[in-house]
Formats: C-alpha cells, sequence, structure tokens
C-alpha cells in the first residue's frame, strides 16, 4: 500500500521544520493548544466512518490497584522518567498476569525509608476480570528506582522469569514453578548497577535459548541543592540541569548471551552493539530484513537511533547511518509492526516536543528488485497524519495494534510532560493520549477524542502494555501514570469484526516461541507478527499475537516460522478463537 510519494513526504517534512525553526521556543510549556498556521492546515478532521470503540479505565474494579512514585519528586532525571509494566501468563494457568515497576520514592531517600515504601507489583489474573495483588509473597516486590521489565523463559523450564532494570541494581528473578521467585542476578551474570532502562529477550545466535539486551541511558549523579538550582530553558521554560539528560555523558548497553547452564556471558563488546553514544530508553529484537536471525533497533534520547543488522556469525553489523533509521531526535517508545501490509517490519518512535513523532517504513519489499545489501527505511509521518499532529506533545509507551479489528495496525500513543507545573513543581504536567485509526491508504486519524473519557484525560503517562487481558478478542492496555494511579484501558469494542488469536509454544528452551514470525492470510490480505519479548517504553506487551480480521469468516493459512527456520502451517481456520500451535517435536 502506497500512501504518499517521496516527494510529498519532503515537503511537508521541510514545511514543517522551516515552520518550527520560525515559530521559535513557544510561550506556554509543552501540552498547551499552541499550533497555528501549518499545523492548524495539516490537521485531519475526523472521518465519519470512524470506529465506535470506547476504552473505559477499569483499573479499579478489577483490583489493579497501583500508585506511582507514591512520594515527593525533588526535581531528579530518574525520577521523572517514570517506569513501565509487562504482561505474562508466569502461572500458567492460560490468562495473562500483570507486573508493574514502581519508583519506590525520591532519590533523596534513605535505604530505611525506601524499604518502608511501596514496591513493584505482581497483579495474577484470576480469569474472571479480577486480579489479587501478590509480589510480597511472590518475593517480587522489589523497591528502588526502578524502569524496565521483561519477562522470559530463559532456562527452558516452561515458565516466565523476570528482569527489572533500575536507576540502581538490576535485577533477575528465577520463577520457581510453585507462585514464588528467587533473586539469581549475581549467579546468572546479569548484573547491572548503572543507569539501566529498555530491556529485551531474544535468541540472537539462534541456539534455542533466550539472550538478554539491556539499554542504558546515562551517568547520572545524584544532584545536590546547588546542581538543582541550575538552570536552562527550553521553549522559555526554565528547566534544571538535573532534568537535563544532555547534561549527563551516555552509558554503553550490554548484551548478555545465554550460556544454557543458568549463567550468562557479557559478549557486548565481541557483538559490536554497545551503541556507546546513545542515550537509550527502549529496545527491540526484531528480524527486519526477513533472513531467519533477529536484528537489534536502539531507540535513544538526545542521540542517535541505533540500527544493528544480525550476521549471523555472532555479530552485528552497525547499519545506523545507512538504514536511514538513526535520526537524532529524542526518541523514547518504541512500536514495530507491519503497518502498511506489504510484509516487512516498520518502526514507529515518539519523540519530545517539537520533535514530531517517527514513522520508519521498511523498504525491503519496495527495493525488493534492486541490488541493496542493507536495510532501509524511510520516515513518512507527515505523509500518513503522525508527524505534526504530535508537535506539542511529549510521547512515551506506544505500540500498532487492531483495537478495531478490522485487519489493519492502528496506533496508541500515551503522552505526559517532562515540564514541571510552574504553580506546583513537586507536579509534572498532564497531556492527553493519542489513539490513532488506520484508514488505509488515507493514512492514521486520532480519535481520542470519540474513545471515550478515560483515553481523553490528560495525563503524565509514561510506560504502556498492550495485551487481550480479558480473552474477548479484542486488545486493552495498562498505563503507568508517572505519580498517579494506573489505568487499564479495557476495549470496550461492539463491532461485529471478527479475529483470531495466537498461542506459541516453542520447543524448550524458548517455549514461548520468542522471535517466531507469523504469516495469516484471510480475505485476500495478508498480515504478519512477530513474538516480540520488548518495546513500547520501559514495558512488554502480551507474548501472543492478535489478528484483526474485519468481516473474513474463515482463515485461509497461518504459517509459523520458528527461530530454529522450521515452518509450520495451519489452514481453513475457523475465527474468534484463540488457537495454540505447539512446534513439532516440542
Amino acid at each position: 500500500m502506497v500512501y504518499v510519494t517521496a516527494a510529498a513526504s519532503t515537503v511537508l517534512t521541510v514545511l514543517v521544520i522551516v515552520w518550527v525553526i520560525k515559530r521559535g521556543s513557544p510561550d506556554a510549556p509543552a501540552g498547551a493548544d499552541q499550533s497555528e498556521g501549518i499545523t492548524q492546515m495539516l490537521r485531519r478532521g475526523l472521518p465519519e466512518n470512524y470506529p465506535r470503540v470506547v476504552f473505559t479505565d477499569v483499573a479499579d474494579e478489577a483490583g489493579i490497584l497501583f500508585n506511582h512514585f507514591p512520594a515527593a519528586r525533588t526535581t531528579q532525571l530518574p525520577e521523572d522518567m517514570g517506569s513501565g509494566a509487562a504482561w505474562g501468563d508466569y502461572d500458567n494457568d492460560g490468562d495473562l498476569d500483570l507486573y508493574v515497576v514502581n519508583i519506590t520514592g525520591p532519590l533523596t531517600w534513605t535505604a530505611e525509608q525506601i524499604q518502608a515504601s511501596v514496591g513493584n507489583a505482581l497483579f495474577r489474573n484470576d480469569g474472571h476480570g479480577r486480579f489479587s495483588e501478590i509480589a510480597k509473597q511472590a518475593g517480587v516486590d522489589h523497591r528502588g528506582c526502578d524502569q524496565g521489565v521483561a519477562w522470559g523463559d530463559y532456562d527452558g523450564d516452561d515458565d516466565l522469569d523476570l528482569y527489572v532494570t533500575a536507576y540502581g541494581s538490576n535485577v533477575l528473578y528465577r520463577n520457581n514453578g510453585d507462585g514464588s521467585f528467587d533473586d539469581v542476578t549475581h549467579q546468572a551474570g546479569v548484573d547491572d548497577d548503572r543507569y539501566s532502562t529498555g530491556v529485551a529477550w531474544g535468541d540472537y545466535d539462534r541456539d534455542g535459548d533466550l539472550d538478554l539486551y539491556v539499554a542504558n541511558y546515562v551517568a547520572y549523579r545524584a544532584g545536590d541543592d546547588e546542581d538543582r538550582a541550575k538552570m536552562t530553558n527550553q521553549y522559555k521554560t526554565p528547566v534544571p540541569f538535573t532534568l537535563n539528560p544532555s547534561s549527563y555523558p551516555p552509558l554503553p548497553n550490554r548484551l548478555f548471551r545465554n550460556n544454557g547452564n543458568g549463567r550468562f556471558t557479557d559478549v557486548t563488546a565481541e557483538a559490536g552493539v554497545a551503541n556507546e553514544t546513545g542515550r537509550s530508553l527502549t529496545v527491540t529484537f526484531c528480524d527486519f530484513n526477513m533472513d531467519g536471525w533477529p536484528d537489534l533497533y536502539v531507540a535513544n534520547d538526545v542521540s542517535a537511533n541505533g540500527m544493528y543488522q544480525n550476521l549471523g556469525n555472532g555479530r552485528f553489523a552497525d547499519i545506523s547511518a545507512s538504514s536511514w533509521a538513526a535520526d537524532y531526535r529524542g526518541a523514547m517508545g518504541l512500536a514495530v509492526g507491519d503497518f502498511d501490509r506489504d510484509e516487512d517490519m516498520d518502526i514507529f518512535l515518539t519523540h519530545w516536543i517539537a520533535q514530531e513523532n517517527g514513522l520508519y517504513s521498511n523498504m525491503r519489499t519496495e527495493f525488493a528488485d534492486l541490488d541493496f545489501d542493507s536495510l532501509r527505511f524511510r520516515d513518512i509521518a507527515d505523509g500518513v497524519g503522525l508527524g505534526e499532529i504530535a508537535l506539542d506533545y511529549i510521547g512515551w509507551g506506544t505500540d500498532f495494534f487492531d483495537y478495531d479489528n478490522d485487519g489493519l495496525l492502528d496506533l496508541a500513543v500515551f503522552n505526559g510532560s517532562t515540564f514541571e507545573n510552574p504553580e506546583n513543581t513537586r507536579e509534572l504536567l498532564p497531556m492527553k493520549s493519542m489513539l490513532f485509526w488506520n484508514r488505509g491508504r488515507q493514512g492514521y486519524y486520532n480519535v481520542a477524542s470519540a474513545a471515550g473519557e478515560s483515553l481523553n484525560r490528560a495525563i503524565v503517562g509514561r510506560g504502556a502494555a498492550f495485551a487481550d487481558y480479558d480473552d474477548d478478542g479484542d486488545v486493552d492496555v495498562f498505563v503507568v501514570v508517572h505519580g498517579g494511579r494506573g489505568m487499564l484501558l479495557r476495549n470496550d469494542s461492539q463491532g461485529a469484526n471478527h479475529w483470531l488469536k495466537v498461542r506459541t509454544v516453542g520447543r524448550p528452551p524458548n517455549t514461548r516461541g520468542v522471535g517466531a514470525r507469523l504469516r495469516l492470510a484471510a480475505g485476500g490480505a495478508v498480515q504478519l507478527r512477530e513474538i516480540d519479548a520488548g518495546h513500547s517504553y520501559l514495558s512488554q506487551n502480551s507474548l501472543e499475537a492478535e489478528f484483526g480480521l474485519g468481516e473474513t469468516s474463515l482463515v485461509d493459512s497461518l504459517v509459523v516460522t520458528w527461530p530454529s527456520g522450521e515452518r509450520q502451517v495451519l489452514t481453513e481456520l475457523p475465527v474468534d478463537q484463540t488457537v495454540t500451535v505447539t512446534q513439532t517435536g516440542h
């Protein structure tokens, strides 16, 4: 599907850049409705045929009572970056549980104050729309300035383990299979006491077990009163030195190779994926060039993004610049999906104020007949309605998901300012979220205003995790609200569109089939998914694949390509069901 010509996209981009430069620094802080001129010209009205889908915050009635950062902030960067969440069936009872990461308290607190506060939360799904919080009894109620999280069965024993990142010491929790977890961080060799953020599991060397990539941000030094008093102006808004990531040098990332014996080896240097100049926030493994080897993409703040092509020999080639996806902006959130249904995976990035969000269309299909030996992407966000609309926002958690089950991947972005409330500097300014409906050749339209009161409430959004937690065939979202109550946004779709959900059971040790590629053909269209244990922002979506099918009542074929290269084909599948595909020889 072709949305805009390259020339049109370039013209729109240049116009927006010129407008931003001429606009200068807005008088109001981020989030105010400042857009004039070209922003007004390019605004896309709501089409008459938009899906009538409402998202309702049901956190209270579901028992997900989670308060993020239950204390007063002290104007320091790790406090304001927020935290993430992850969906995973840790107890193998068939429904998705939720782990939510917290920042226990300000960096000025003592160890005693931290231990007396509220730690991370584990909500066990009882399968009837209710959850029970059991983090303490399970042994995973970690306390600290925690950031990101991801589930993955690293030891191949058929239950999900948990890795949590922090400004401080990261932790690996091994699932004992009886409802309890053990901290095996040092034993496994995955210690890191620097400022870690995003994390992703993936079998980069295709030896059958899950390896671990950990993103690190900046060499932050906890500020004293003198540091916090230093100010710089960003858009005519005073910003403390201690909140500017450019005030601190970047930290290199780490790739831990799974040895298959419960331990990992740091192979960052030999693999060539340290990304030493990047202030990294979100990462993902994905086979972007469809050669069977998972590549690596790193979203960096105030640094060029990193694209690493897997060479299949334990090493990666740094193709960041040549891929055209290394844009130097403030990247936070990351989504990966085949939004245009051309059978390759594209990239969406959320950015800081006045930078627009980016949609990097994978050109593998378009360049298939040309002699290119590397990946190429093109930012087409402006041409499809995703660029200029974000100029006044700061985006974080995000994902491609088909919220109306029409067969096209839609997109959600949860925004929240990093600017302090001038009337109360203990608070950050809230922003409204965005829900983009994919209208095919007409591009994306923000329909959040018509998607219910819960989605329309301004929040200080951070991490977001997507999953069909209630097994009704549509995708829901949990959102971490900085300094506030977490939101469980239930998708209350009343449409007649059909769907299919797929759970993959891989051959041990990769028991969840992380990295498996799913190709579904139905109704004359093809959809592509990967089972991905990373991305969004500091968060992890479910290890399931959800497909919207519109009016199609039968799936022609579902092809599962496992990380080993083996293929399984299922045909003539009935719709509106969850299918479990077990790898041959399991």
